[in-house]
């Protein structure tokens, strides 16, 4: 099983000017803290989610995981 990049997820986020608070709503997530565990790695990106995150960070899938 592939590592996602939660450093890349990051610098993305902040690159764009991106609060956790606006990515959490765009993911449809209850709240910021629920966001922030799946950028510092607490929870696991699901699969699902992948296109959607990708969209907002305005970035290929691909970019999210470790070579």
């Amino acid at each position: 099983m592939q590592k996602y990049d939660k450093d890349f997820i990051k610098k993305r986020r902040i690159a764009l000017e991106l609060s956790m608070k606006e990515m959490a709503e765009r993911l449809n997530f209850k709240n910021a803290s629920t966001y922030y565990k799946y950028e510092t790695g607490e929870y696991s990106v699901k699969a699902e989610i992948l296109p959607i995150l990708a969209n907002i960070l305005k970035c290929n899938i691909t970019d999210f995981f470790c070579n």
